[in-house]
């Protein structure tokens, strides 16, 4: 009987692998992704792996479908425009082309975490009033008390949402390219100073440490001082006690002259 069964003809599949036998496929383990055991029969049962949560959030502001003539015609691709931030004082926007709209996304995603800047805040808002401009978008942009919310139009609100801002008041007074306002934004927010470099006691706070020390090295300074003058003062006496002598051989020559007066 065994020697029958080796016999046996054997199942070849279509792509010329041997069929597997009853045998072998249920002493078989089949895991998934994260290494579990797994029944072929329940395919949809799969445990994927857990990604983890994002470090950065993103959102696409715009998408344009631009054109370019060459010899053979119109080249129609897509344009992407990405902002990227972590919901504190980081962000970034990036901007490129693809030949669809996955392609220039994806491009645009990884040009903006290239371009992260970081910038200060001042509580849940920002540190003072920036205007700036680039090119023809010329945005202006104002801290706000708490409860105020983001007064913004949508590329400004869209670019701020990435960020730990939640109260502003901003105001597009130039041009309305999107492009533009975003990279006006940017360097808005590059250019805020903390508020304790040019503001309140904490200003001043940082200036008296370097008043204490200039004392101390003035302090040594006076110090030092004192040594030098006694040794001068030792120095002297021997000097004084050389010109005391000279005054004593002249004394005779004053007497002297004090009788011619009388007989005048």
């Amino acid at each position: 009987m065994a020697e029958a069964e080796k016999k046996a003809p054997r199942v070849i599949n279509k792509s010329g692998t041997l069929k597997m036998d009853d045998k072998v496929a249920e002493t078989k383990q089949i895991r998934d992704i994260s290494g579990k055991k797994m029944d072929r029969r329940n395919r949809r049962d799969r445990v994927k792996a857990d990604a983890g949560a994002k470090e950065y959030d993103d959102i696409t502001i715009a998408v344009d479908r631009v054109s370019r003539t060459v010899a053979g015609g119109r080249r129609m691709r897509f344009k992407a425009l990405v902002a990227i931030g972590n919901h504190k004082n980081k962000v970034g926007i990036g901007v490129a082309k693809g030949n669809d709209v996955t392609t220039a996304v994806a491009k645009a995603t990884s040009k903006a975490k290239k371009s992260m800047i970081t910038f200060s805040m001042n509580g849940e808002t920002i540190c003072h009033e920036t205007r700036t401009k680039v090119t023809g978008a010329d945005v202006l942009m104002k801290p706000a008390a708490p409860g105020t919310g983001i007064i913004a139009g949508g590329t400004v609100r869209a670019i701020m949402g990435l960020t730990g801002v939640k109260n502003l008041i901003s105001k597009s007074l130039g041009s309305t390219n999107k492009v533009n306002i975003a990279y006006a934004v940017i360097d808005g927010l590059r250019a805020q100073v903390p508020r304790n470099q040019w503001t309140g006691k904490k200003a001043e706070a940082t200036e008296k440490p370097v008043v204490k020390a200039e004392a101390k090295v003035a302090e040594k300074v006076v110090a030092k001082k004192p040594a030098a003058k006694v040794e001068k003062a030792e120095a002297k006496p021997a000097v004084k006690k050389a010109t005391t002598k000279k005054p004593a051989a002249k004394k005779p020559a004053t007497k002297k002259a004090a009788p011619k007066k009388e007989d005048k």
